[in-house]
């Protein structure tokens, strides 16, 4: 899993919390699986960030995504998961995006918000 922050020129930079999750994992664990750590650190950059996609690496809806986000000013925590990882029982949702802490669902609603003058609000809501 790889952790990123949108730089404002659009290009991928190391996000404030990358090494935050660098020491979790390197701590002892107490038996904890690596999918339930997996599932937490991305519950916890949810609940921090104001905006946040997760993804998978190189899936073009995330791009289009980060996309229309950078176009109206938004730059999100982007969250790569690799093959094989999941950051939740249900990995087939992939591309999430989250406003606030709050679902915003994949693509299909990122394009309903937006569409329906609700995105920016939203975003200036949650502190984008």
């Amino acid at each position: 899993m790889e952790v990123a922050a949108s730089s404002a020129d659009g290009g991928l930079g190391l996000g404030a919390g990358v090494d935050a999750w660098a020491a979790a994992s390197l701590a002892i664990d107490g038996g904890e699986s690596p999918e339930r750590r997996t599932a937490r650190m991305v519950r916890e950059v949810i609940r921090e960030s104001p905006v946040v996609v997760v993804g998978r690496r190189g899936c073009f809806m995330c791009h289009v995504i980060r996309q229309l986000l950078a176009a109206v000013g938004a730059h999100p925590t982007v969250i790569e998961m690799e093959e094989g990882e999941s950051p939740a029982a249900d990995a087939a949702a992939l591309p999430a995006l989250f406003i606030g802490g709050e679902s915003v669902g994949g693509i299909e609603g990122l394009i309903a918000l937006h569409l329906g003058g609700r995105l920016v609000p939203l975003l200036r809501e949650a502190g984008a």
